[in-house]
């Protein structure tokens, strides 16, 4: 039992992170409504994305017979409130909302990889389901370093 617990905590901690990433990609979108609309369609499939990661993680929880995780982490919020003095700043130019995207895509790595190397004993299939978001993840962040490599490119 008390192994479903610590399994739980890491899993939630996942949601979390999958929640600030949502949140973070929906506000990406209310400012990329100003500035780029290919940006805009890119980052509502990645909000997407996390709602579809935080679901599954949010169904393991729940087979464990845990509570699952409904809110962001502690971190997520405060990087959400660097992106909006960041983004106010820089007048929400597409050059500073691809580096504040990239940035919350290392936290997401960051947090995956954690997941993947706690002290946990994570049973093959969580730990599959854990490693398969990871990689697609880091699919997705490649994209955001791609899109501002080249924008970096054009300057």
């Amino acid at each position: 039992m008390e192994s479903n617990k610590k399994i739980a905590e890491v899993l939630n901690d996942l949601i979390r992170i999958n929640n600030d990433r949502v949140a973070g990609y929906q506000k990406a979108a209310e400012d990329a409504r100003e500035v780029d609309m290919d940006l805009l369609a890119i980052f509502h499939r990645m909000a997407d994305e996390s709602r579809q990661y935080a679901s599954e993680l949010t169904a393991e929880v729940v087979k464990l017979g845990n509570q699952p995780a409904t809110g962001t982490t502690a971190s997520g919020k405060i990087y959400r409130a660097w992106m909006d003095v960041k983004v106010g700043f820089s007048g929400k130019d597409r050059h500073s909302l691809l580096q504040s995207c990239e940035y919350g895509e290392d936290a997401a790595q960051k947090a995956y990889q954690a997941a993947l190397t706690a002290d946990v004993d994570l049973p093959a299939e969580l730990n599959q389901i854990i490693v398969n978001q990871k990689a697609s993840l880091k699919t997705s962040h490649d994209l955001i370093k791609k899109y501002r490599d080249m924008h970096e490119a054009v300057k």
